[in-house]
């Protein structure tokens, strides 16, 4: 049996970071999303949650906190319509910046009002990965340095063990999404097609290609919540062939790179 709490064999980073969660504004269903998402990104030092734990609301909480080692952080709901939970998750976060002991931070929560809390992270040189609902406003996705949406990827991994790929991608772009995610896949899809133009314009070389690395790395820049994931495909790569661009690999059979198909077909 896998233990969930410690294991961080997919981590592609040494990167130690600090997880808080909003308690009062996250569902428990998508708890192991959001774990299985930030072992990818490094390793987890603080791993806290925030709320009134002498709420029924957050029994449910209760069941999961060992088995993920998370730490309940205590605040009481001293007066109603005011959520003390953000306050206290903001003066963690700063203590927990000033200790010097994390390179970034997770914030799971769907909630603006911890843009500012992000943003004053990322002037403290670090890295910040926000995690919450796809209903989750703009200016705090834009915040961080990348946004996870839990309830699309999760819905992802759900369809992709009971179909194969095609079928995922089928899904996902047509029948199993609501009317919002369809909206948003097509209007990100012309948008990142634009931002691939001119990636390709303004960075290929003399032969008109670019590496796909260079394409993925600069369009998490542009875009902090892209994930090919939610889009029906689990490598950038591919989801960059479904929109028509050209594509070669290298001898190593490792090294994609990424052109203009018009252009290759002109000549």
């Amino acid at each position: 049996m896998i233990d969930r709490r410690f294991g961080n064999t997919e981590s592609k980073s040494g990167k130690k970071f600090a997880v808080v969660i909003d308690g009062d504004n996250n569902s428990i269903k998508y708890i192991d999303t959001v774990m299985d998402e930030i072992k990818k990104e490094g390793v987890i030092t603080y791993n806290r949650i925030y709320g009134d734990w002498t709420s029924p609301k957050l029994d449910a909480w209760k069941k999961v906190m060992l088995e993920y080692a998370i730490t309940p952080m205590q605040q009481y709901s001293y007066t109603t319509g005011k959520n003390a939970t953000d306050s206290a998750m903001i003066i963690d976060a700063m203590d927990i910046l000033y200790t010097g002991n994390v390179d970034g931070f997770c914030i799971v929560s769907s909630d603006s009002d911890f843009t500012r809390l992000a943003i004053r992270l990322k002037e403290a040189g670090m890295m910040v990965i926000g995690m919450g609902r796809h209903q989750t406003p703009a200016p705090f996705v834009k915040a961080c340095d990348k946004f996870k949406y839990v309830d699309w990827l999760r819905e992802s991994e759900t369809s992709d063990k009971k179909k194969t790929a095609k079928n995922v991608a089928d899904s996902i772009a047509k029948e199993s999404v609501s009317k919002s995610q369809t909206n948003y896949l097509e209007e990100q899809k012309e948008k990142i097609r634009h931002a691939i133009d001119d990636m390709i314009e303004e960075n290929s070389n003399d032969d008109g290609w670019i590496l796909a690395s260079t394409v993925g790395d600069l369009l998490q820049r542009q875009f902090p919540d892209f994930d090919s994931r939610i889009f029906g495909y689990k490598k950038t790569i591919n989801f960059i062939k479904s929109l028509g661009y050209a594509t070669d690999v290298a001898e190593d059979k490792t090294t994609y790179y990424i052109g203009d198909a018009k252009r290759k077909k002109s000549k």
